[in-house]
């Protein structure tokens, strides 16, 4: 038997290869994570300290940052005086712009919202804030005219006018001594002209802005030259004020501190100063907003385009007495501004076919009482009564007179006396002789009371009257200019007429025409 050990195999040079390689991944796998965490930490101290020299140098960079001084103030270059030199000819060009301004501070403040019609020119404001007193509401003005339509209980923030102005409640207005809208709507008026201004060395440009319409200019120069004031309610436009005195818009600001922002186009979008007996004043334009402005029925309506009558509208008035006198009568409304302390208001009758008109007349100042005024071939007669026994209602709109006509203490004359008696005679007479040919022109077209009308001017010897007439040859209104530059409008509506009785008989003589 052979005991002897078996051979030893010879070793396998790819075993030992294996067994090499297993341990090396076992020392690999052993050593592998300190030394990824080595590599960790190093990138994440690496990043700190970048972030930490970054974070350095920023705020070193801010304490060490001062921003650029402002471009500093300087005379005007050409082409910037010749902006400013025809914003005012711009504005008239571009005709119309929405308005929106403050007026002094605190509870003087008063705000107006609107539009400025240059062209007219034409003021449409709603007046707000709390410094607006008696105005509050909205304004018309044109010329030397203003009327309001009052209305107390309004939000103190004043919005945009109704684009077609309410027919009623409107009275020719005076404004209050040293109030502060006089000044403002010089100064807005005083913001057109037909030529360019001169230049003025005293112009300094003052920085660049940008509003909503795009950038600007703001430009330091003295105000407007200003028109002539409205508070005494009876100057004509292109007259000087007063004794020659300029009005308060004329005036320099005391610090000289009238701003325009002007755009690229010599268009005014901004507009900063200050009034004597006002303060700070701001007007913001926007050139985007202008409708069209009609006026209302006080300051003449819409202008027209005056031609003379076609042969129709000519036949037309010449058959306006038959017309009336078939028609027999109408009841009658009056609306008569005859002065800033005058708003008259009417209710009645009128008929053609006997020349007789019966009214009650309110005065908006004296709203407690009613007078009478009757007309027919023998003249005029009036007499005063309370408002309750003269037909009631309000003296905005006040009620018919009473029948039968009351005795009383009436007064009378053979001629018209006042402005009121000639719209009631120039009614009445509508259905007398054909007045003279080649006389009227027509205004325009318009409506009355849901109808076309025709209105169409005459000059006579009462003045310059209207007639809106129906396609038909009807009668719808009669208007009459008064001294005072406002139209007083006399309605008719066609309507049977009660029998007006006899003519009363005058306790005293009337007064000479013209005396009150």
């Amino acid at each position: 038997m052979d005991t002897s050990a078996p051979p030893t195999p010879e070793p396998d040079p790819g075993d030992a290869s294996r067994s090499d390689r297993t341990t090396d991944a076992i020392d690999t796998d052993t050593a592998g994570p300190p030394r990824a965490s080595r590599r960790r930490r190093t990138v994440l101290l690496a990043l700190g300290l970048t972030a930490a020299t970054s974070a350095t140098a920023l705020v070193l960079g801010l304490l060490s940052w001062a921003p650029e001084p402002p471009e500093p103030a300087r005379p005007l270059t050409v082409t910037e005086a010749e902006r400013l030199a025809a914003m005012r000819v711009t504005n008239l060009r571009d005709l119309r712009s929405g308005v929106h301004v403050t007026a002094g501070t605190g509870a003087a403040r008063t705000e107006l919202v609107g539009w400025v019609d240059w062209s007219r020119p034409l003021l449409y404001l709603d007046v707000g804030g709390p410094g607006a007193g008696a105005e509050r509401g909205l304004l018309q003005s044109t010329g030397s005219l203003l009327v309001i339509r009052p209305d107390p209980t309004a939000v103190p923030t004043p919005a945009a006018p109704p684009l077609v102005p309410p027919p009623d409640r409107w009275r020719l207005h005076r404004l209050t001594p040293g109030t502060a809208l006089a000044p403002v709507l010089d100064l807005l008026r005083g913001l057109a002209a037909d030529r360019p201004d001169p230049g003025d060395g005293d112009a300094r440009w003052i920085a660049r802005d940008v509003l909503a319409a795009g950038p600007v200019d703001v430009v330091a120069a003295p105000p407007p030259p200003a028109t002539p004031p409205l508070a005494s309610g009876t100057a004509t436009a292109g007259t000087p004020s007063a004794g020659g005195a300029p009005s308060a818009a004329a005036e320099a600001a005391p610090d000289g501190s009238t701003r325009y922002w002007l755009d690229q186009d010599a268009r005014l979008h901004k507009l900063t100063t200050r009034l004597p007996g006002v303060g700070p004043v701001t007007v913001l334009l926007n050139r985007a907003d202008r409708p069209t402005l009609r006026p209302v029925e006080a300051l003449g309506g819409r202008p027209g385009l005056p031609r003379a009558l076609t042969d129709a509208e000519q036949r037309r008035v010449n058959r306006l007495p038959t017309r009336l006198r078939a028609l027999g009568g109408a009841t009658v409304t009056v609306s008569a501004p005859v002065g800033t302390d005058t708003n008259l208001r009417g209710a009645g009758w009128l008929s053609w076919t006997t020349g007789t008109a019966y009214l009650a007349v309110a005065d908006l100042g004296v709203p407690d009482r009613r007078t009478l005024l009757r007309r027919d071939a023998a003249g005029l007669f009036r007499t005063d009564v309370l408002a309750t026994a003269g037909g009631g209602g309000t003296a905005e709109a006040p009620g018919r007179p009473p029948l039968p006509v009351p005795a009383g203490a009436w007064r009378h004359s053979r001629s018209a006396g006042d402005e009121l008696d000639l719209l009631v005679d120039a009614a009445v007479a509508a259905a007398g002789p054909v007045r003279q040919r080649g006389a009227a022109v027509r205004i325009r077209e318009d409506v009355a009371d849901g109808r076309i009308v025709d209105v169409v001017e005459l000059r006579t010897t009462a003045g310059r009257l209207r007639y809106w007439m129906e396609r038909d040859g009807s009668l719808r209104r009669v208007e009459l200019l008064t001294g005072s530059g406002a139209w007083a409008q006399l309605d008719l509506n066609p309507a049977v007429v009660p029998r007006l009785g006899a003519a009363p008989r005058p306790a005293t003589a009337a007064p000479r025409p013209g005396a009150r």
